[in-house]
């Protein structure tokens, strides 16, 4: 299976990514630069954490208006698998490949510590091996992790099921608890907490097989390619 792993100026977490796709679960990963074109055999499409753009104007909007882009969306649309992670969903939301907006935590600071999702929706390409209301420990890292939708979008994405995870408890002031989402085909999902930095015993101090089960899932979904 190959999983491209978009890069822009200011990735921080594209390695940490890479290194969770293909030493961890064995996949074939690759690295494509913003400004380059994706190749149609892609099977899934990562978006990474880190400060694209430094943040400026807003987290993820200059990213989002990549020349890549285009190909990430036009793969979408396809339904091939897409996940953006932290600044990956803040770009996915700044394109209009997801609902909403993520504003700036209530407390105005950067946050980095562990908490606890919980799954709601479990039939999407990176969620279908975890249950529903599964818990699963994770770190976060953020400055503008408040996710928000008017009440009407609140709504619809209770009705068509695109809330993929909520924190257990309160942590950024996200409305609903909410920490992912996805499209309503399911295929493109966005959530603020990091699966890479939670997914080997050395580095999650609690549980590391819950965050695995979010790569699993997609090697279920498209199956292990040479």
């Amino acid at each position: 299976m190959k999983v491209g792993v978009i890069v822009f100026p200011g990735s921080n977490c594209d390695r940490d990514m890479f290194h969770v796709l293909t030493d961890v679960f064995n996949l074939k990963a690759q690295y494509f630069w913003h400004e380059k074109g994706l190749p149609k055999d892609l099977d899934a499409i990562v978006l990474p954490g880190g400060f694209s753009y430094g943040d400026r104007l807003r987290a993820g909007v200059i990213a989002a208006h990549s020349p890549v882009i285009k190909d990430v969306k036009k793969m979408a649309e396809k339904g091939t698998p897409v996940l953006g992670v932290c600044n990956g969903f803040q770009v996915l939301v700044e394109s209009g490949l997801l609902p909403g907006v993520l504003l700036k935590n209530t407390s105005l600071n950067f946050m980095c510590q562990w908490t606890n999702l919980i799954v709601e929706n479990n039939s999407t390409p990176f969620t279908n091996k975890l249950k529903l209301h599964q818990k699963i420990p994770i770190p976060i890292a953020n400055g503008e992790g408040r996710y928000y939708v008017d009440e009407s979008t609140l709504k619809q994405l209770k009705k068509k099921n695109q809330i993929v995870f909520r924190y257990e408890e309160t942590v950024n002031g996200s409305l609903d608890k909410i920490a992912g989402v996805c499209n309503e085909d399911g295929n493109v999902v966005g959530m603020m907490p990091h699966p890479e930095r939670a997914t080997e015993p050395e580095i999650n101090p609690i549980d590391h097989k819950p965050s695995s089960l979010i790569f699993e899932s997609l090697i279920q979904k498209i199956g292990v390619k040479n």
